[in-house]
């Protein structure tokens, strides 16, 4: 099969001819219809704390048909399901496997890192991990499942209540799916910070009701009387969905008093922190990562029954030769949002 593989850092993916992944006995073999590109593959490629191996195939977000069925896989599978899969082959007999929270078990792997990704025409999914699609929700829509998944996670963490005041930092897929839930679960104002013009828009056609465009080094204190003036009040959450040392740092001073802070980006350079400021307010510090299979049944049927639309932030398809050059450009992203590859 073919498949764009990472060879070192620095260097663009390489479109070569691989193996065709061999099925667990337990698991199924996807064609892949459509792979995402997120920020955590592009973390990958570069030096740092989640530098993939030389050659790895990257891509978690992926979407397909089922191709091969193990001969032990669980579950109804029939060749030619229309699926997507939790990116996790997980051992599936632990406490976390058997309540859906797969990324806890402490003997899986995950498509991409620990194992071949979705950046290839075919891909190893688990059987427990692979959820069927409705025939009304076409592969191209389904492939934004798994970055719905992980805002709604972020929201679920936070119990948000309804007439609630939220903030999110960062207009990249992640911050926008935050805000398409929290106004799907009843936030009265949801702002969000972002510095590239390009996403403003697209904050607000996925349910920001106001945006705040800060200056370069703006501190907390004017971040803060720029949110209150636009949702008459400070923030009861604030979503870090960036992940740069010194943003957690401006969420603790810019937080009320017994605020909210839920960090969802991925920093993975040392940060500072005044403790001190959140201990006076008695802030709540959460922190966010992946999803559950609940999260993705509840993507999936809102999806299914057009109850959300994520069509804007899809802003480029690619074909595989395609995406090195797409993954590269970003890097620094001009006009793009969520890029998938189709194959």
């Amino acid at each position: 099969m073919k498949a764009a593989v990472f060879k070192e850092v620095g260097k663009p993916l390489e479109v070569e001819t691989v193996a065709d992944p061999v099925p667990r006995e337990d698991g199924l073999v996807m064609k892949v219809g459509y792979c995402g590109i997120c920020g955590t593959d592009l973390h990958a490629t570069r030096e740092g704390l989640t530098t993939a191996c030389c050659g790895q195939i990257l891509g978690h977000e992926y979407v397909g048909e089922i191709v091969e069925v193990g001969p032990k896989a669980e579950g109804d599978w029939q060749v030619g399901d229309k699926v997507c899969s939790i990116p996790f082959l997980a051992c599936g007999h632990c406490a976390s496997c058997a309540t859906g929270r797969f990324f806890e078990c402490q003997e899986k792997l995950l498509s991409g890192v620990d194992a071949p990704g979705g950046f290839a025409e075919y891909v190893n999914a688990g059987s427990r991990e692979t959820l069927h699609l409705p025939d009304t929700l076409e592969l191209q829509r389904a492939a934004m499942i798994e970055p719905l998944a992980v805002g709604i996670h972020a929201v679920r963490v936070a119990d948000l209540k309804a007439g609630s005041r939220v903030l999110i930092i960062g207009a990249g897929p992640i911050g926008l799916t935050v805000a398409l839930w929290a106004r799907f679960f009843g936030a009265r104002e949801v702002v969000v910070s972002e510095m590239a013009a390009t996403r403003v828009e697209l904050a607000r056609q996925m349910g920001a009701t106001g945006v705040i465009t800060p200056d370069p080094g703006a501190d907390a204190e004017t971040l803060g009387a720029q949110f209150a003036d636009i949702a008459g009040g400070p923030p009861d959450v604030i979503f870090e969905c960036v992940g740069a040392p010194g943003l957690l740092q401006q969420c603790i001073e810019l937080a009320p008093q017994r605020g909210k802070i839920i960090p969802v980006g991925v920093c993975e350079q040392p940060d500072a922190i005044m403790p001190f400021f959140g201990l006076v307010k008695e802030l709540q510090i959460q922190f966010a990562i992946a999803y559950t299979r609940d999260d993705f049944e509840t993507c999936i049927a809102m999806l299914a029954e057009g109850r959300i639309d994520v069509s804007p932030m899809i802003t480029d398809v690619v074909s595989l030769e395609e995406l090195p050059q797409a993954f590269e450009a970003l890097r620094t992203p001009s006009h793009q949002c969520k890029v998938l590859t189709r194959l």
